[in-house]
């Protein structure tokens, strides 16, 4: 068998005659040590091997081997490593923003029907829960539908939920050193529901069909997950600036907050790490956080007590009489 360019064609000439094959119509099948395979597109199976070294008048009508296959061969490996890197970014982009981008657009109604779901029994001390709303609305007087209330768990958290409802464990009231330390957290997880970072963690975590289509009948099935939510550090730095600031409204120094940090940042140390903290599993690590809080407070600037004295040790002791509960 000879091979020959032929009119733009590569002519084939063998015992049962020749014929002529356009190079379009010709495609790379393999290399070997000593010959190229290469078969026809409109004609499967069959297969045509060219011995090196391919002379360059009939190089120029095969196709080129490929390297790395299809569309890399044909663009180059460096600007497809550039199209993939950049792709890959783009998707990672999306994949992280997703989540903040379609947060608004989670119903109010499926919100609150989460909200609702967990609902229970809180404690109710005597002037307990009056404090807690003089609080809540002098940091937030302007909020609407806020439901504030203090569960008898022997954990230091706090945890914003879907519908406006903030959970307090009663652990994280005896933590405090004052009401002052308390409404920088109470503050920070105000702003979390004004920011809407609960729907925007239930959006990353459970999915944004889950998060709707449970409204159908399924919300208990989720509710357990809502409580171990976790936030981006942006949206944590945004909450503690809206907590400074919203306490700084409030005349309320932002100060004392500090010190409820960096006791926690002293146990990520001890305990060798914040994944050993139930509120540190859901909240950032405090080093730092410590810093903005005391740093927030305006120099010269005539605060007030959050709470008197009386109402903070109402707050407190809520949870005190297991047998004071409200649903």
């Amino acid at each position: 068998m000879t091979l020959g360019p032929r009119e733009g064609a590569l002519e084939i000439a063998g015992e049962d005659g020749s014929a002529r094959v356009s190079p379009a119509d010709l495609v790379f099948i393999e290399s070997r040590p000593d010959e190229t395979i290469y078969g026809r597109k409109d004609k499967p199976g069959w297969r045509l091997g060219v011995p090196a070294p391919v002379p360059g008048e009939i190089a120029a009508l095969l196709p080129k081997a490929e390297r790395y296959g299809g569309w890399i061969d044909r663009v180059g490996l460096w600007r497809a490593t550039a199209i993939g890197l950049a792709v890959s970014a783009a998707v990672l982009f999306a994949v992280y923003q997703l989540p903040h981008w379609l947060a608004p657009l989670v119903p109010d109604r499926v919100m609150k029907a989460y909200g609702d779901a967990m609902v229970g029994d809180f404690c109710a001390g005597p002037g307990g829960q009056q404090a807690l709303d003089t609080l809540t609305r002098r940091l937030a007087p302007e909020a609407k539908g806020l439901n504030v209330r203090v569960v008898d768990l022997p954990v230091v958290n706090a945890a914003a939920l879907p519908g406006g409802n903030i959970m307090i464990f009663d652990e994280l009231l005896k933590q405090a050193k004052g009401p002052e330390e308390f409404a920088g957290v109470l503050a920070h997880e105000i702003a979390h529901i004004e920011h809407r970072d609960v729907a925007e963690a239930m959006v990353r975590e459970l999915g944004l069909g889950l998060v709707v289509t449970t409204l159908g009948g399924s919300v208990g099935s989720n509710v357990h997950g809502l409580l171990s939510l976790s936030y981006s550090r942006e949206a944590e730095t945004a909450a503690d600036a809206g907590s400074i600031a919203m306490m700084n409204r409030a005349d309320i120094s932002p100060a004392p907050t500090a010190g409820f940090f960096e006791r926690l940042a002293k146990s990520e140390d001890a305990l060798g790490g914040a994944d050993m903290l139930v509120y540190l599993s859901s909240h950032p690590v405090s080093k730092g956080r410590a810093a903005a809080f005391r740093e927030g407070a305006a120099k010269g600037k005539a605060y007030t007590p959050a709470l008197s004295p009386g109402e903070w040790d109402a707050l407190v002791a809520i949870c005190d009489n297991g047998a004071d509960r409200k649903n």
